[in-house]
């Protein structure tokens, strides 16, 4: 029972390091592509465009442009951008899909939820023990902690507003959301899939973050 114990607990520890090595390797691959990637993706990024905001000004009411950028998705497996966590130290390459394939890689962003920098709720899930665990330490992020993603149209910053648990079957986390958020998932407790630890961030700097406010401004007006 000793030695089938200690073989168990070997083993374990050798497929943490080795998954990390795994990550390790694919993390600078995927670095070395994106940087290469943004150069064609910037030189094809759709048009911004305009919407005129009317805003009360001495003398009348006169247009107050609010610009979209928008920017499509990398195909599943494809880096994405840049992904921060400045109080965790964390710099990873944040790639299209949540594949088990491509958590591999880094964290994965769900592609069918809303881009990261665009209005909506945008998903990214990330392995906490294993495969580089990039989302360790996800439980130490507070209200008021720093989140900065960077895609081709340039960088968003989010502030954590809540932390939560939940079961794996609570996909409602996964939801649109009125504004721009970003919602992190991740194992819970760790070494176990029992639950999930869920961070909500919400959008406060960025390209688009005046016409997420102006989206979400409409939505509430449209409710009243």
């Amino acid at each position: 029972m000793i030695w089938s114990g200690l073989f168990v607990l070997g083993f374990a520890g050798y497929q943490l390091l080795l998954t990390d090595l795994v990550n390790a390797r694919s993390q600078a691959r995927a670095e070395a592509v994106l940087v290469e990637a943004f150069v064609d993706r910037r030189a094809d990024l759709p048009d911004p465009t305009t919407v005129s905001v009317p805003t009360t000004v001495a003398g009348g009411v006169q247009p107050d442009p609010v610009v979209h950028h928008p920017e499509d998705a990398t195909p599943e497996g494809v880096p994405l951008g840049t992904f921060r966590i400045p109080k965790l130290d964390l710099e990873e390459v944040l790639i299209s899909g949540v594949t088990p394939e491509s958590l591999k890689l880094g964290p994965g962003y769900m592609p069918w939820t809303a881009l990261p920098g665009q209005p909506g709720n945008a998903v990214v899930s990330g392995h906490r023990t294993t495969y580089g665990r990039p989302f360790f330490r996800l439980d130490e992020l507070a209200p008021g902690d720093a989140i900065e993603v960077e895609t081709a149209i340039g960088v968003h910053t989010y502030t954590v507003r809540e932390s939560l648990i939940v079961l794996p079957t609570d996909v409602w986390v996964t939801n649109p959301k009125r504004g721009a958020w970003l919602t992190l998932t991740t194992c819970n407790p760790r070494y176990s899939a029992r639950e999930r630890l869920i961070v909500f961030a919400e959008m406060t700097d960025g390209p688009n973050l005046e016409y997420a406010r102006y989206l979400e401004e409409q939505e509430l007006q449209d409710l009243s």
